[in-house]
């Protein structure tokens, strides 16, 4: 059999697992993946849509896919799947195996489901979820708003309502053997050190759990969600100006109860907060927690490097190689903790397999690099270096742009002083001085203002992570490793512990951002 893994990766490499089990049948995942039918939320989003377009190319057999889309009907939520899904170019690999059967294929194994995880009953027709409650085997709740500063309530009625309301549907399903709820490594908050891959308690705080009992407030997931709908209805925005004041309330009030509650941003906290609901209230529903770190573009499946949208760590690593910053607010031996996309949704089949069927089960799968295979900060931008240096961007008149390397700012006092002189100084002799400006000038200075507010926007938003203290434990993932055949090692591996980072940065991710993202464009202008 060829293997899958890029040349680059021994196959089967690992320090931490060995072979023991590879001659073993495996858990079957292909097998337990015939003829079942699966409700997929979130379905229009990066991470779903691999995991729809895996399911498809691995298993064909596969029952049927429902996939809930926020549309207001059942016409806009099949031309949402016909434009954002079916139109992937993820999905080139499936259309290329099935050629003029493509259309068909996919229009028997997928069908478009108006629905909304914020709305009690998710927002489905009655009569269509009466239909899907009798013929859902799994449900996999991958609805999520990933703004690390998103409005309070809309948080709460996505990240933590959400899990909530579906979990709920669940319960109506009859035939369901898994409630399987996509979370994220980061609910684990301002945890230092290792963090376990443990279900969460009802109410509880990593705050009280740093700080003791007496030195932090109480968490109540249900007064965070009273209080928030309360401050709605009594102070409803009905002009443009209301709303925009709102909005600037709700978001700084969700980062506020955050940090009060030892959380770094309401992203995190609200997805704690939906992952406690879940486990509070599954009463005997088979739930398997997936927390993936931060998800990037694919390993090599359905090929290398494809991706959707600016992902987390990517706007940091184009700023700096249009060369609009060259020093970033960063712990230098600091760990950003990365996984590809496709990995993650192999645990997602791989967990699935294991755990469905199984009343009452609880089971939590960290997904990160940090603890056994770590990529610090200083290694990210070495490799980001010499991507760029060896294919750089282009300016606006065609010249390259040569970055030099990256500059690592520890401390705040420094970062203000850099940043002044680096952007705020240059425009201040400008306006001191203004006869000595021409053209050219004006347009350097307009991009210096650019610039400057984009450096500081990132800082302001990724500064919890850059200097981040925790570490994602995954030895439950490790054990789950262990159970796969050899066989499905390759088709269904997640290795992160194998993964060469030098080769990934350069050679996968950051060509598959320029080219799926950017499309391909090494031209910016400002």
């Amino acid at each position: 059999m060829m293997s899958a893994f890029p040349s680059w990766v021994p196959e089967g490499s690992s320090s931490l697992i060995g072979s023991e089990n590879m001659d073993r049948e495996g858990l079957g995942i292909k097998h337990f993946l015939k003829d079942k039918n699966i409700l997929i939320t979130g379905a229009t989003g990066f991470l779903a849509k691999v995991l729809v377009e895996k399911i498809l190319r691995t298993q064909p057999d596969v029952g049927h896919l429902f996939l809930l889309i926020n549309a207001k009907s059942s016409q806009s939520a099949s031309e949402r799947l016909r434009k954002e899904v079916q139109c992937s170019r993820l999905f080139q690999v499936l259309q290329d195996k099935h050629g003029d059967e493509y259309e068909d294929f996919i229009q028997a194994k997928l069908t478009a489901v108006a629905g909304n995880v914020a709305k009690e009953d998710v927002g489905i027709d009655k009569d269509v979820a009466q239909a899907l409650a009798s013929e859902i085997d799994v449900i996999v709740n991958s609805a999520a708003t990933t703004n690390f500063i998103e409005r309070y309530d809309t948080a709460l009625d996505i990240n933590t309502k959400g899990p909530f309301h579906l979990l709920e549907f669940a319960k109506r399903c009859h035939r369901l053997k898994l409630f399987l709820h996509v979370s994220t490594a980061y609910v684990n908050g301002k945890r230092v050190g290792r963090a376990l891959e443990k279900p969460f308690r009802m109410d509880e705080s990593i705050a009280r759990e740093s700080l003791g009992n007496e030195s932090a407030p109480p968490l109540s997931v249900a007064q965070e969600i009273e209080s928030v709908c309360k401050l709605s209805l009594l102070a409803p925005a009905h002009d443009k100006d209301e709303v925009a004041q709102q909005t600037a309330f709700m978001k700084e009030l969700g980062l506020k109860r955050a940090a009060l509650h030892g959380w770094q941003d309401t992203y995190v906290f609200t997805k704690a907060m939906g992952e406690m609901l879940v486990c509070e209230n599954r009463q005997d529903v088979p739930v398997v927690i997936v927390r993936p770190t931060v998800v990037e573009g694919t390993f090599n499946q359905p090929f290398s490097g494809w991706m959707e949208g600016i992902r987390m760590m990517d706007p940091i690593l184009l700023t700096y190689g249009k060369g609009q910053t060259s020093s970033f607010y960063v712990d230098p031996n600091g760990v950003l903790d990365v996984v590809p996309a496709d990995m993650v949704v192999n645990t997602i089949l791989a967990s699935m397999a294991k755990h469905a069927g199984k009343k009452g089960c609880l089971n939590v799968y960290q997904v990160g690099s940090s603890v056994v295979n770590p990529l610090t900060f200083d290694k990210l931008a070495k490799y980001t270096y010499e991507h760029f240096r060896s294919q750089p961007f282009v300016d606006q008149k065609g010249n390259p742009v040569m970055i030099p390397k990256m500059t690592f700012i520890t401390n705040k006092y420094t970062l203000f002083l850099y940043n002044y002189l680096q952007f705020n100084l240059p425009v201040l002799i400008s306006r001191l001085f203004p006869w000595f400006q021409r053209e050219d000038t004006q347009r350097r200075l307009k991009y210096l203002s650019y610039a400057s507010q984009r450096v500081n926007q990132l800082i302001d938003t990724y500064a919890a992570y850059t200097f981040y203290k925790g570490r994602f434990d995954i030895s439950n993932l490790e054990r789950l490793y262990k159970e796969l055949s050899a066989e499905e090692r390759d088709e269904f591996g997640f290795a992160v512990w194998s993964i060469d980072w030098d080769k990934y940065i350069k050679d996968v991710h950051l060509p598959g951002l320029r080219k799926y993202t950017l499309d391909g464009n090494t031209a910016f202008r400002l």
